[in-house]
């Protein structure tokens, strides 16, 4: 099967990319986007989920300034990115993630849900484990934990309150890496004591030499090896917590 754009709720709402395995469902994950939105390489990952077993959700969460964005790399669209990252505000995309978490359920024939996000979607996979209950949170390089950088951030970074994702009884997959420009080292070992202190069930991986984006399709950015051990993480903990 191919994905196609869905509704998640109310008629003129969210909308999202949902791709459907062809056999047995074992799950749904809710894909959250970088800040290129719904491209060409977000629907590869939902090809490769449904594959899996596993319903590939991924939200729209631009919705509200303009419609299915998908972007390519270039230093323009990068900042056409940026612009519609700074507009994005923390209530609606916590609305936005409860409502694709809802669709999620409905999709997952009975078994778990995941959400899974790179750099801005880590972010928002991170604040979503903080409000609403599921099972498995991974994350790559997700920037903004401790210290709020934009609207959507803010007032309260996501680690302030960890003891939320705690009480949500999500687990936490992390990936990171060395040289990550965004994510720096001092900032991810305070993650992890902050989850830990909160008693999170989590893993945070570090990458030696790995970049910020280092599992995109970029490749002045791309470790395939890095890549290829954290993929295969995440297959391991989508088997066992979904």
């Amino acid at each position: 099967m191919t994905g196609q754009w869905q509704e998640l709720g109310t008629p003129g709402g969210i909308e999202a990319y949902v791709h459907r395995p062809e056999g047995e469902v074992r799950g749904a994950v809710v894909v959250c986007t970088e800040l290129y939105g719904v491209n060409d390489y977000i629907r590869g990952i939902c090809a490769e989920l449904a594959g899996l077993g596993y319903v590939a959700v991924a939200p729209d969460f631009y919705w509200r300034s303009t419609r299915r964005t998908e972007l390519g790399y270039s230093a323009e669209e990068r900042e056409a990115g940026l612009v519609l990252m700074r507009a994005l505000e923390r209530d609606e995309l916590v609305a936005d993630a409860a409502e694709a978490l809802a669709a999620a359920r409905g999709l997952a024939s009975g078994h778990g849900v995941a959400f899974l996000g790179t750099s801005m979607g880590g972010h928002i996979a991170v604040r979503a484990a903080t409000e609403l209950r599921f099972e498995l949170a991974a994350v790559f390089y997700p920037g903004w934990l401790l210290n709020p950088g934009f609207p959507f951030a803010g007032p309260e970074a996501p680690l302030a309150t960890a003891e939320r994702i705690a009480a949500n009884g999500v687990y936490l997959l992390g990936f990171c890496g060395e040289l990550d420009h965004i994510l720096p080292q001092e900032e991810w070992r305070e993650a992890e004591r902050r989850l830990t202190e909160a008693k999170v069930d989590h893993e945070l991986v570090t990458y030696p030499g790995a970049r910020h984006g280092f599992a995109a399709d970029r490749p002045a950015d791309h470790d395939a090896a890095a890549t290829a051990d954290a993929w295969r993480r995440v297959h391991e903990a989508l088997a066992r917590h979904l």
